[in-house]
């Protein structure tokens, strides 16, 4: 519940500053009678997000075993690719995506109606997706879907009324520090969806070694224990799992933490040009 509450409300609020800033930017520039046309886009991208989560969740439903186990790990490796993606881009585009968005619907507005709304649609149709796959990608290991639903339903609400309190100036929240905690662990949690693809390609057979176990902690962290549960729900961190799950968790967490707490090369400043002095000596 609590890695579907994080998913959710992490991309949730990715997808509410977006808005917030489309929804500003035509109420400063007096431009209020394009707002149906933003909200019409944004819930095109809405209604496709949970029309392909429903897609994902129907065609998991219909396949065989090992057509199902395959398709499981498909989604699981492209959440993790496209999860790792998201957290590299956010905390590489965050201080100029503002800048950016205003330049989009300044153009889109020179164009015409449809497109504000494909400019509206586009910018929240990738968070949408991202948040359905991750979702689905997420909670495959989970013997209900309640919790998870309940889980990414309150992280959206949550991420909303954060995007909503920074819009009306009432929040004043550290976005830098709030990404780059929540980037943290979403870093564990794909680094356990990772672990739960391998895991799939070996109940279908494509990779060995599904009995081949790397250690038995079960009597420290039994599975039915909330410390468990609550280990196995984020970040898929099992009692006993084989070796090539292990080293998967591993290959993954491990480079993609330094890569995203080394500190980021700033650019050097360049020195003001002092001016040219006179050579000869004052009279």
């Amino acid at each position: 519940m609590f890695a579907s509450y994080l998913i959710g409300l992490r991309e949730g609020l990715e997808a509410t500053l977006v808005v917030s800033v489309l929804v500003a930017f035509l109420v400063k520039s007096d431009r209020k009678d394009r707002l149906p046309q933003v909200w019409l886009g944004v819930g095109a991208a809405v209604a496709l997000s949970i029309g392909f989560g429903a897609l994902l969740t129907f065609t998991a439903a219909h396949l065989g075993h090992r057509q199902q186990e395959l398709f499981d790990a498909v989604t699981s490796l492209l959440a993790t690719v496209f999860v790792t993606w998201m957290i590299f881009w956010m905390r590489r585009a965050a201080r100029s995506l503002s800048g950016e968005l205003r330049a989009r619907l300044t153009d889109a507005l020179k164009v015409g109606t449809a497109a504000v709304v494909l400019m509206a649609f586009l910018a929240v149709a990738r968070e949408g997706l991202e948040t359905a796959l991750l979702f689905f990608a997420s909670v495959q290991g989970a013997t209900t879907t309640a919790s998870p639903l309940i889980g990414i339903s309150l992280g959206i609400l949550t991420s909303v009324g954060i995007g909503w309190g920074l819009y009306r100036s009432a929040l004043r929240v550290n976005l830098t520090k709030f990404f780059t905690w929540t980037g943290l662990l979403l870093i564990l949690v794909a680094a356990g969806i990772f672990k739960y693809g391998v895991h799939d390609l070996q109940e279908a057979g494509v990779l060995p070694g599904l009995t081949t176990y790397a250690f038995d902690i079960g009597s420290v962290m039994p599975a039915d224990s909330w410390y468990g549960a609550l280990a196995s729900g984020m970040f898929n961190i099992t009692p006993q799992p084989s070796v090539l799950e292990t080293v998967a968790w591993l290959a993954y967490a491990l480079p993609t933490l330094f890569l995203f707490l080394r500190p980021r090369r700033r650019r050097p400043e360049t020195s003001p040009t002092l001016p040219a002095t006179d050579p000869r000596p004052a009279a």
